[in-house]
């Protein structure tokens, strides 16, 4: 942050030229910090969107990680990075003091204090199959790093569709669900048309030769006949949680006015 245009800024709205409101619009903007030559942090990101920034693994090396999740560390409660590989996660534990590292979601977490729950609705998460559960916890762990309350139902895809219909009381108490699916998909459709909330599909890239690395999938979630659906890109398990987070903070902040 450059001292000087803070400085300018803080005077401005001390002597009355720009109002508390303008300023924290002016600030929303203000704020990123280098990391040597290879990072720029967006330190004001959950100023403008509700969400800090996170850290996208694949392709960093893990110094550069652990420098990044350092950083970072200083101004926000919780620092996350996605799509970290075991060996990937033990180098950064001997870099990163009380990292945390979730296996199934590959992601590292390092928090800096407890994580207050935004207390806004509940998130609930299916999925199709067992080898859906990398996709939907990343998922899950992202939207309670997140501070929200999530709910889990694994393995209630539409083969047996009997396990499905048995949990048909935990469905009803989410407020947005979470539809994980590979093979063809079809899933998210058979949710969208027994709930009332909004349902956000999850193409997954599990399936055959012919699923086109979860193009299939996708596809089927983009032509649904039930209406209400909203569709990520594939595998896009952390998308999908941030997603259901706006949808809930929007829902409330009408409810407020």
């Amino acid at each position: 942050m450059n001292p000087d245009a803070l400085r300018s800024l803080l005077q401005a709205i001390a002597i009355g030229e720009v109002s508390p409101d303008q300023g924290l619009e002016k600030l929303k903007y203000f704020s990123f910090e280098s990391v040597d030559e290879f990072a720029k942090i967006d330190h004001h990101r959950y100023l403008r969107t509700g969400f800090p920034e996170v850290i996208w693994g694949t392709g960093k090396t893990p110094e550069q990680i652990a420098q990044i999740m350092l950083t970072m560390a200083c101004h926000s409660p919780v620092v996350m990075a996605t799509r970290i590989e075991a060996t990937v996660a033990k180098q950064l534990e001997d870099q990163v003091p009380n990292l945390i590292y979730y296996p199934v979601a590959r992601i590292c977490a390092l928090k800096t204090s407890e994580i207050p729950s935004v207390g806004l609705g509940v998130v609930g998460i299916l999925t199709a199959g067992t080898a859906d559960l990398p996709v939907a916890e990343e998922t899950a762990i992202t939207a309670q790093l997140c501070g929200f309350e999530v709910q889990r139902l694994w393995d209630v895809g539409i083969a047996g569709i009997h396990r499905l219909l048995s949990h048909r009381e935990l469905i009803n108490q989410a407020d947005v669900l979470i539809v994980v699916a590979g093979m063809e998909g079809a899933l998210p459709s058979v949710v969208a048309g027994m709930v009332d909330c909004p349902v956000i599909g999850v193409p997954t890239s599990v399936g055959y030769g012919v699923s086109f690395g979860g193009v299939s999938s996708l596809l089927t979630m983009l032509n649904s006949c039930a209406a209400g659906i909203g569709v990520v890109n594939i595998d896009n398990g952390f998308g999908a949680a941030i997603l259901a987070g706006q949808i809930l903070r929007t829902a409330n902040r009408l409810i407020d006015k």
